[in-house]
């Protein structure tokens, strides 16, 4: 649905920021000019401002990550290194392009996805997408909280077996109480600062572990890591490569989440509305350099959290053979540290997992629910300019996914048939979401705060390569 776009309020003269976050009592999603506010122009002053990529690096490095990277450096050892730094860098690409536009016009990715035809029944083709998307979102992360609650039921077993319905089950409402604890006020400061605190445990937790390795004889050494950045492909291997290229970096749900972000952060409210003039001009490339700063740290951080954990299972577990799958992944690699440097070298690998898992819902409730809440706003359950009944939706969204994804992760082990419907759904939803960045981005973006010929080509690249990952993820799925 396309929000029209209010009429600007005379806007004071543009003053230096004040503070770092857009106030609580503005709504961010109402562009009118009213909270224009220079850029910083340093670096250091840019690093201030950073936030959103934080809750993306948050939403990111989960149950992918921290599982699928293990297991696929456990079947192919440090071979494919270098995939999981091209894999990452080359999707930040869409993710940027998509948050200028949002920066630029003040509105969110759902927004723009609504414009993209062709249309069915008056609603552009992703929205329909998206709607489906329910699904995918609900099975995803009802299998990251279940693997959470895994980890911690492991450590604290509550009842004589760890892994029983009772302490699993327990766990998984401990974990759902906790989240919707965290997201009732429904505050983006909130979000931002504990994915910050969240992602740098979890990052330094994922570098720990992979230094603990010295000493013992699973220790990695330059030469390894040399290998893995030769940009080779072994025979047989592309399977495993293509499974890395879609599962590692930002994912369409992590993209479209991120220009909420930007938004709320107040990258949008601190430019203005467009008026034309040079001076705005100056002040979007400002803050979308600004963003860029966000999008490229958080970029780093999510890389160094994925390659270690991919380090973990070629330095571990490759060398033995073993390559265990979903959640004996955690049981596996905690046994042999255990063995390697002590029990606390387990205790604090089950920790660190649980905690990098548990992460991704916090941030994932309040990423989903704005999805959620916007796309029924779309097909007009109500109106999304309406601040007060869009903060009573998302609340009442913010309770039911934890507890949906809490009573499916611990009912439903291996739901088969929906995790296939999930992954079609996920693969389209890929290809929708570059689809429609390439559109917005020629037809909506203002031309002059477009980057050069290099940039436009590599999102080019970025959006072909995420399309074409979308296609066989679909053509495998059927």
């Amino acid at each position: 649905m396309s929000t029209p776009t209010p009429l600007p309020r005379p806007a004071a003269a543009a003053s230096a920021p004040t503070r770092t976050t857009i106030g609580a009592d503005v709504d961010p999603y109402v562009v009118d000019g009213s909270q224009t506010t220079e850029p910083p122009r340093s670096f250091r002053g840019k690093l201030k401002f950073l936030g959103p990529g934080m809750i993306t690096s948050a939403a990111v490095v989960g149950s992918g990550e921290l599982l699928t990277a293990t297991t696929l450096g456990a079947q192919v050892g440090f071979m494919l290194l270098w995939l999981v730094l091209v894999s990452t860098f080359l999707k930040v690409w869409v993710q940027i392009e998509l948050a200028r536009w949002s920066i630029s016009t003040g509105r969110v990715a759902l927004d723009g996805y609504d414009d993209v035809p062709p249309r069915v029944a008056k609603r552009g083709w992703i929205s329909w997408l998206v709607l489906l998307m329910f699904l995918q979102f609900f099975i995803g992360q009802a299998g990251v909280i279940s693997a959470s609650a895994f980890a911690f039921s492991s450590l604290f077993p509550i009842g004589p077996e760890p892994y029983s319905m009772l302490s699993i089950g327990s766990w998984v409402a401990i974990l759902v109480v906790v989240a919707i604890g965290i997201h009732v006020a429904n505050r983006y400061a909130v979000v931002e600062n504990i994915s910050t605190v969240l992602v740098l445990l979890v990052t330094a937790f994922a570098v720990v572990m992979l230094f603990l390795l010295h000493g013992t004889e699973f220790a990695w050494t330059l030469g390894d890591v040399a290998d893995g950045m030769r940009f080779e492909i072994s025979l047989g291997s592309a399977g495993i490569a293509l499974a890395m290229f879609g599962m590692t970096g930002v994912g369409a749900g992590e993209t479209t989440a991120y220009t909420y972000w930007v938004v709320e952060k107040g990258y949008a409210s601190w430019t203005g509305p467009n008026d034309g003039t040079e001076s705005w001009v100056a002040r979007a490339r400002g803050w979308i350099s600004v963003m860029k700063v966000d999008a490229w740290v958080s970029w780093a951080i999510y890389t160094a959290s994925t390659a270690a954990f991919y380090m973990l299972g070629a330095a571990v577990l490759h060398p033995q053979g073993i390559v265990p799958e979903g959640n004996d992944v955690m049981t596996t690699i905690s046994s042999i540290f255990d063995s390697a440097v002590g029990t606390w070298g387990g205790v604090l690998f089950l920790l660190g997992a649980g905690l990098a898992l548990f992460k991704t819902i916090l941030a994932n409730v309040p990423s989903l629910g704005r999805q959620v809440g916007h796309t029924l706003s779309i097909f007009g359950a109500y109106d999304w300019r309406d601040q007060v009944a869009r903060d009573r939706w998302q609340r009442v969204i913010m309770i039911i996914l934890p507890i949906g994804w809490g009573i499916l992760g611990t009912a439903v082990s291996s739901p088969l048939a929906l995790v296939i419907i999930a992954g079609i759904l996920n693969a389209i939803y890929l290809i929708g979401a570059a689809i429609a960045t390439l559109y917005l981005a020629r037809t909506q973006t203002d031309p002059r705060i477009r980057d050069g010929r290099p940039t436009s080509v590599l999102l080019w690249i970025s959006a072909i390569a995420i399309i074409f990952v979308g296609v066989i993820g679909l053509f495998n799925a059927f």
